[in-house]
């Protein structure tokens, strides 16, 4: 029997490798974290012009950041299409029976399914009808697109329904969009298809780190609502929002729920600490006993590791507890209305809830090694 020369093996073993990575990417679909409270509805504002031909938009939406308890809006952009061909599914958030979970948008050749919601600007609740491919070039609907046909001449005008539609920003759950995906949505999913490029990650990260774009901060209304470009917060072009998009706040979410998204949002969860809202009134980490294997190099690891994880926790909450205070010191000085105070507060206790539930999936973690 002829040996199989190694120059075929590798080609097989590479061959291999690269179609498990193809049929990965084609099936997933990234969800987010849960959130207990619904997203503010979408608000209104105006696209920039497009900056030049290749780029197509991606609307913007409002994401989540568990360090502040907040939702911060991620503005609308437009992005150069990572291949030729490809199209923006947008991300949308839908309720998950136990709190609001995101599903991340995607580039791929048919645009799948965004939870129904109506973005605008081509993105109808359905598909998207603000441009098309063409072999190599894309065309760009002057019907919903602002572009300027001085420098970008592959346009065309075809109109479009455009339904007066609310601006609920989710699928799903109390007055959320009731739309399902259809077989051509699913099978888009399904198919090859991109994350967010680099400059779409970079954009959410830039949109995160400014806290005039959190909900709490902006009432719904952001000043940066869309850019021109990913990242471009202060160059020309960028547009302010008209109108603001409604808040949803958590307590009258939770009530509305029988507090379904509080305490249940994950693995580890101590109903004794669900009512705690700053992270002074959390119990004191239990710290189990010291471990006994039999094998003293084993144990003496583990206990290093779990003095470790208690000194960080303990860091942790203690960071927590001093933004906290700050923030409380600056309500003072402003002179808070209560309404204001009682929005802090149901932060805090979101903050409080999150740091809880993730120290707790920590040490579950730390017992299971």
């Amino acid at each position: 029997m002829r040996a199989i020369p190694r120059c075929f093996i590798f080609a097989f073993m590479t061959m291999t490798v690269m179609l498990c990575m193809s049929v990965s990417s084609a099936a997933q679909v990234s969800v987010g974290i849960t959130v207990a409270f619904a997203p503010p509805d979408l608000p209104v504002y105006e696209q920039p012009i497009c900056p030049q031909e290749g780029y197509i938009w991606t609307p913007g939406y409002w994401a989540y950041d568990p360090d502040f308890g907040d939702y911060y809006w991620v503005p609308g952009t437009w992005v150069m299409a990572p291949e030729v061909g490809f199209l923006w599914t947008p991300g949308y958030w839908a309720w998950g029976g136990s709190g609001f979970v995101f599903y991340e948008g995607f580039w791929g050749p048919v645009v799948g399914f965004y939870g129904g919601v109506n973005y605008g600007y081509g993105y109808f609740g359905h598909g998207y009808e603000g441009g098309r491919w063409e072999g190599q070039r894309f065309l760009y609907n002057r019907a919903v697109n602002n572009v300027d046909v001085t420098i970008i001449h592959n346009v065309y005008e075809a109109p479009v329904h455009i339904r007066n539609a609310p601006r609920v920003s989710y699928n799903g759950g109390n007055g959320g969009i009731n739309e399902r995906p259809r077989p051509e949505e699913e099978a888009a999913a399904r198919a090859r298809h991109l994350p967010p490029v680099p400059d779409q990650r970079q954009h959410v990260q830039a949109a995160r780190s400014n806290p005039q774009l959190r909900a709490s901060e902006n009432r719904g209304k952001p000043p940066v609502a869309a850019t021109p470009k990913p990242g471009a917060f202060n160059e020309r072009g960028v547009v302010p929002a008209r109108e603001a998009g409604a808040l949803h706040h958590p307590a009258a979410e939770n009530a509305g729920r029988g507090n379904a998204g509080r305490g249940n949002a994950g693995p580890g969860n101590n109903p004794s600490r669900a009512g705690a809202v700053h992270p002074n009134e959390l119990p004191p980490p239990e710290r189990p006993g010291p471990p006994n294997t039999g094998n003293p190099k084993q144990d003496q690891k583990y206990q290093k590791q779990q003095d470790k994880l208690f000194t960080q926790q303990e860091k942790d909450r203690q960071k927590l507890q001093q933004q906290q205070e700050k923030e409380h010191q600056q309500l003072t000085r402003q002179n808070a209305d209560e309404a204001r105070k009682q929005q802090v507060e149901q932060r805090h206790q979101q903050q409080t809830e999150h740091l809880s539930q993730r120290q707790s999936q920590q040490q579950q973690r730390m017992q299971e090694i």
